[in-house]
C-alpha cells in the first residue's frame, strides 16, 4: 500500500487538510486548527506533513514515520 502524505493548503478564506492526490479532505477554519488536524492524522498513518502557505508554496514540512535514526547531527 503507498502512504500518501498530507498536505495543509489554503482554499479560500479557510484551510483544507487532504491526502496526496486529494482524498479526504477536511475543512477547517483557521490554519492552526487544520494543522492539529493534519498532525494527527500524519502520525496515525506514519507519514510526512506538509504545510504550505498561503502562496501555496510549501514552508514547513514534518515526518512522522519510517525516519532514519543514523543520521549524525
Amino acid at each position: 500500500m503507498l502512504r500518501k502524505n498530507i498536505h495543509v493548503v489554503p482554499a479560500g478564506d479557510r484551510w483544507v487538510v487532504e491526502a496526496e492526490g486529494g482524498h479526504g479532505r477536511e475543512t477547517y477554519d483557521t490554519q492552526a486548527e487544520a494543522v492539529a488536524a493534519g498532525t494527527r492524522m500524519a502520525q496515525e498513518k506514519k507519514v510526512e506533513l506538509l504545510i504550505h502557505g498561503l502562496d501555496g508554496q510549501i514552508r514547513e514540512r514534518s515526518s512522522f514515520g519510517n525516519d532514519p535514526r543514523d543520521i549524525k547531527g
